[in-house]
């Protein structure tokens, strides 16, 4: 399931009218994800940010991702809000300890972002974002998924931010002894930078 998921993102890469915009590197005690950024001057006058990840943790679980986020900013004394909204895609393993197998699956959720510049002369910002998909978009072992996430940004240079955040991201599973359970592959806090180029 693994390797389908990155012969898909591969397949998705070569988009016309996209050109690389940076990368994202997330790092945790028990997870790190290293996502490919992308934009697109397809989807209206704003477009379209894109990104193709690979997720991980110490329990080798592997989750590839690919998402589209359509945005836009406020006008007036709310320009520093920033707001979108688009669809992520998951798949990939979940490791179970013995005597259960591995779980494999997929799931298509739908979701948005928000996040405030504050004003002044700090370049500070707040971000939260939220992604859901139900039973009736996931697949195989998988029967639902959530993923939500808080961050704390600081601008270093104009193509560098650096960020704290913590992060839930739980996958409800639909297969033999772990019916209906839900399986955290990411609780706890992180760091990351994002690079623009």
């Amino acid at each position: 399931m693994l390797r389908k998921t990155i012969i898909i993102i591969s397949a998705l890469l070569p988009v016309s009218n996209v050109f690389a915009s940076g990368l994202d590197l997330r790092l945790g005690k028990d997870a790190a994800e290293l996502v490919y950024l992308t934009e697109s001057a397809t989807f209206g006058y704003g477009g379209a940010d894109m990104g193709f990840g690979l997720f991980l943790n110490e329990d080798d679980s592997y989750l590839g991702t690919a998402s589209i986020l359509v945005s836009g900013s406020g006008d007036g004394d709310v320009r520093g809000l920033h707001f979108g909204v688009g669809a992520k895609f998951y798949g990939g393993i979940v490791d179970f300890p013995s005597p259960i197998d591995n779980q494999t699956g997929g799931s298509l959720a739908i979701g948005g972002q928000v996040r405030y510049v504050f004003p002044g002369s700090t370049p500070l910002a707040i971000l939260v974002e939220a992604f859901g998909a139900p039973d009736v978009t996931s697949f195989s072992d998988f029967k639902g998924l959530v993923e939500l996430r808080i961050a704390l940004e600081m601008e270093i240079t104009p193509s560098a931010r650096a960020y704290i955040g913590y992060r839930t991201l739980e996958v409800e599973m639909s297969g033999g002894l772990i019916e209906g359970d839900d399986v955290e592959l990411d609780d706890k806090g992180h760091i990351g930078v994002r690079f623009s180029f």
